[in-house]
């Protein structure tokens, strides 16, 4: 029977090993499990701001606040579920000292992040409320001016050291993913002509 189909799906298993290798190579090794993966982490470098863990029981708030001193600037700003279950839900307002409303947001995923536009130095207040039934714990993140922090500027930032690998640690992964599939479906068709050759002799 023909071996390409052994020789491509092997192919997308080493290259997905190569992804794995060099993503696992960017990870703190002090992260042991997906509750101990926390942005502020793994993107050491990139916020100008970050909060310790901070815990939020049902029905309850938090209120945390951001000062932007520039004018007509972006303002990143993040937020982690960092013991993320199924069915956790968070509701984030925000306004400023004024009382301006910049919006609500709704977060049922472990992450969100949004980028503002902020026209003049203010300072914004964020209310995060529990919507869940079970205690969890959040981290906040900011980012003022994110386009020229030296985060993304410096190509030895360690923002930009983490980024680089998991952008290309991802892309091989998709590579081998596909590469696999590709495999997988040679060999059935290899073998399903292999078949059909035995039974004409």
């Amino acid at each position: 029977m023909n071996k390409r189909g052994i020789i491509i799906f092997v192919t997308g298993l080493v290259l997905i090993g190569i992804s794995l290798s060099l993503a696992s190579s960017v990870i703190p090794s002090d992260v042991t499990g997906p509750n101990d993966v926390s942005m502020s982490i793994l993107f050491e470098g990139m916020f100008d701001e970050i909060s310790d863990e901070t815990l939020i029981e049902p029905g309850y708030s938090i209120f945390t606040s951001f000062g932007v001193h520039s004018s007509n600037v972006p303002v990143l700003w993040g937020i982690q579920i960092v013991d993320y279950q199924p069915g956790d839900k968070l509701s984030i307002a925000i306004s400023n000292i004024f009382g301006d409303d910049y919006g609500v947001f709704v977060l049922d995923d472990p992450m969100l992040f949004e980028l503002l536009e902020i026209e003049q130095s203010d300072t914004l207040n964020f209310e995060i409320q529990n919507l869940g039934d079970r205690n969890v714990h959040v981290v906040t993140m900011f980012s003022e001016d994110p386009e020229n922090s030296d985060a993304f500027s410096d190509s030895n930032s360690p923002a930009m050291k983490m980024v680089y690998p998991l952008a290309i640690s991802g892309i091989l992964l998709l590579i081998g993913i596909v590469i696999l599939m590709i495999g997988v479906f040679v060999i059935l068709v290899d073998l399903k002509n292999y078949q059909n050759n035995k039974r004409s002799y």
